[in-house]
């Protein structure tokens, strides 16, 4: 594929954001990335390495926003090569929970590679991320493309730019397609819902997969557009939804049962057969994966010590800051550790230590992770066995609220039509 694409992409989580879009769009990526970026240690690197392209900003000290006209003339001689440049037009990573105004970046590149003649058959594709929970390492996330927009030759202005009106059609044009890829909830409250209703939901099947992902994207998308509308036409009937979840929640957790622990037991030879073998695996596992987690949790610890405490409470940048932690941290972890029991048992041992360290680190994500999940199976089950009728009726519950929320996606989706 050689055909020229600019991927327009959402900005909730920082540097995570482009780096999904470059381990998952079907083509390699260069990404537009403010200056600063460019300076800092690690980063610097890690920007350059993504074949980067530096934005001078008017917000960044110190910047010269005139060197921008060399970065577009860069970005153009990109896509004429059939390249693919990813940009982030909201600007800055962000928490709020709607799209913030995009800058008319993207619109300019475009429209001025077309118009001049050095690029052909340009398509700008819409790209939305999807956190499940974008704080924590190991959450789901999905990367959702939307329709290519098309790109139209203009007539340049005696400078050489596009005119304003054709850069600010194209850009309203990129907000509405961004728009139509994300989840978007116009108020702080109406996010609360929507979560409660993932939730919920959600818990009706845990398949992780990408399909499962896609279709809750989907229903939250249409269930948060229906509540702007229904908070004002049919205001008792979401209050009545909205107290039932919360009733919902509230029960679970005094039984103390998580909402993604919450399923209908099914006593089959197959089900005893995998209690066993998680049994087993838990017990062979149990050694390596305490040591691993022994050994890393102090970087581990200091990790997410760093990340509070240098996010500034900003949520969409204490992911980037993890993964930086744990990209230094853990490495010299294993380091010292070989070191250690190279001193010790000699240069063999501290060999073994190496390639073992990290291996007992991974075994110990797993076992945990494994354990909780059986652990919350256990108590489900326990709470089915002693309180039999009280969980029945919670299943049916569940079941009432889920139908309820569909419909009234269904009902704003025909009333809209």
């Amino acid at each position: 594929m050689d055909t020229p694409v600019i991927f327009v992409l959402n900005h909730p989580n920082a540097l995570v954001d482009p780096v999904f879009l470059f381990c998952l769009a079907p083509r390699r990526v260069s990404f537009l990335a403010k200056a600063p970026l460019f300076r800092m240690p690690v980063l610097g690197a890690f920007v350059r390495a993504m074949d980067s392209l530096p934005v001078y900003r008017r917000q960044d000290e110190g910047e010269d926003v005139s060197r921008n006209a060399e970065t577009f003339s860069a970005a153009r001689a990109l896509l004429a090569k059939g390249g693919t440049i990813g940009i982030c037009p909201e600007g800055v990573s962000h928490n709020e929970t709607k799209l913030r105004p995009i800058k008319t970046g993207a619109a300019r590149i475009a429209l001025g590679a077309t118009s001049t003649g050095e690029v052909r058959d340009l398509k700008i594709v819409p790209a939305g991320l999807y956190y499940t929970a974008k704080t924590m390492f190991r959450s789901s996330a999905l990367l959702y493309f939307g329709q290519p927009l098309e790109v139209r030759r203009v007539e340049l202005g005696p400078d050489g730019n596009p005119p304003r009106a054709a850069v600010r059609e194209l850009s309203e044009s990129i907000e509405a397609a961004l728009r139509g890829v994300i989840l978007e909830a116009e108020h702080e409250e109406a996010l609360h819902t929507v979560s409660r209703a993932e939730r919920i939901f959600s818990s009706e099947g845990n398949e992780d997969s990408e399909e499962s992902l896609a279709a809750e994207l989907q229903l939250l998308r249409r269930f948060a557009k229906a509540y702007v509308v229904l908070r004002q036409t049919a205001p008792e009937r979401l209050s009545k939804l909205e107290v039932r979840m919360i009733r919902f929640e509230e029960q679970l957790r005094q039984a103390g049962i998580d909402t993604d622990e919450f399923i209908a037991p099914e006593f089959t030879s197959e089900v005893f057969l995998n209690v066993v073998l998680r049994s087993f695996v838990f017990l062979v596992l149990a050694v390596p994966a305490v040591l691993g987690a022994l050994i890393h949790y102090p970087a581990y610890r200091l990790g997410g010590y760093l990340a509070t405490s240098l996010s500034n409470a900003s949520e969409d940048v204490i992911s980037t800051i993890k993964i930086i932690s744990a990209m230094l941290l853990f490495p010299l972890t294993w380091v010292i550790a070989a070191l250690v029991a190279g001193q010790i048992g000699g240069w063999m041992a501290g060999l073994v230590i190496l390639v073992l360290i990290p291996v007992f680190g991974y075994l110990a994500i797993i076992f945990f992770e494994e354990t909780d999940r059986f652990m919350g199976g256990i108590r489900a089950l326990g709470f089915f066995l002693m309180r039999r009728r009280f969980y029945v009726r919670l299943l049916a519950e569940r079941k009432a609220i889920r139908n309820e929320i569909l419909a009234l996606g269904d009902e704003f989706a025909v009333a809209t039509q």
